[in-house]
């Protein structure tokens, strides 16, 4: 099942199953003190948690939308947090000359209120530093829990989406340099793991202007889904909303004024963004030639097929 965010043309936020002909409204029980000023979807996942296919009966009799006459929102546009897997590949490793990946590294965290919808506009801030494009899979926390186990962390999974940590290279901290407002595209639709399936069976394609940058399979992370989760709750509790993302792999590259990406991976969609630098200005801090070297040019894409769609 995908499950969407949305906006009509009269500025209502609204949540729905995606369907052949459009996206089926769910109707939203009233809120509780406790869910005031949420999200419809993330108000959705703090009462069905991961047992969202049970909205399909439930969104039947729901309005129907079609697709051209809405704005589709991030799966979970007000996420509590979002936690990013840093060197999460052995080949963004490489590219990067790290001598370290993740299970040296932890996890970062990056601003909720970077979040970007589908189609949106990734807004530069600056005229003077490198920014790169990284395609990543993300997870959509379902379900609380804390110091929860490898073997079961998978329980807690909501869904999939496919998300873009744009960064901006230099000495600055993490969470600084990928937390500007915009950095953080997600989309188009939270898909339940009974539609994905396999992870394993998963490859992630990253295009800037219709050239291929990244391409990898899922099973190439360092650390896997249940494992990034498992760690993550044992640092902080992890609730219905949060989103995890995974990390990027090999094909890094800068990204300018008026360039389209498109990121896919199998069986979520394609997200598709543009970036602009209008309004931009000079950097005020002196991280540019500080931190991770990144490539100087984009890395070629592996020779080897991929896993079909």
């Amino acid at each position: 099942m995908k499950l969407a965010s949305f906006t009509t043309s009269d500025g209502r936020r609204g949540a729905g199953v995606v369907t052949e002909e459009g996206i089926r409204a769910l109707e939203l029980e009233p809120a509780s003190p406790d869910f005031m000023g949420f999200s419809p979807m993330r108000r959705i996942l703090a009462q069905y948690g991961t047992e969202l296919t049970a909205l399909g009966a439930k969104a039947a009799t729901g309005e129907l939308f079609g697709l051209d006459a809405i704005t589709l929102d991030a799966p979970v546009p007000d996420p509590g947090k979002i936690v990013a897997a840093p060197v999460n590949y052995r080949d963004h490793q490489a590219e990067m000359n790290q001598d370290a990946h993740i299970d040296a590294l932890g996890f970062f965290l990056k601003s909720p209120s970077s979040v970007l919808g589908p189609g949106g506009t990734v807004q530069l801030p600056y005229t003077d530093r490198r920014f790169d494009q990284e395609g990543e899979l993300a997870i959509i926390i379902g379900t609380a829990a804390s110091h929860i186990s490898v073997q079961d962390a998978p329980s807690i999974i909501a869904g999939y989406t496919l998300l873009l940590d744009m960064t901006m290279r230099g000495g600055e901290d993490r969470s600084t340099r990928k937390s500007f407002d915009t950095f953080t595209p997600m989309g188009p639709y939270l898909v339940t793991p009974d539609e994905i399936g396999n992870l394993d069976q998963l490859s992630l394609q990253c295009s800037v202007d219709g050239t291929l940058r990244q391409d990898a399979d899922i099973s190439d992370l360092i650390w896997g889904v249940p494992e990034l989760i498992a760690y993550a709750s044992s640092v902080t509790k992890l609730l219905p909303g949060d989103v995890i993302t995974t990390g990027t792999p090999a094909g890094i590259g800068q990204v300018a004024d008026g360039q389209r990406i498109a990121l896919e991976v199998s069986r979520l969609g394609k997200l598709e963004v543009i970036v602009s630098a209008d309004g931009a200005v000079s950097c005020p801090t002196r991280g540019a030639n500080r931190g991770p070297k990144p490539p100087e040019t984009i890395t070629p894409v592996r020779q080897t097929p991929s896993y079909s769609k």
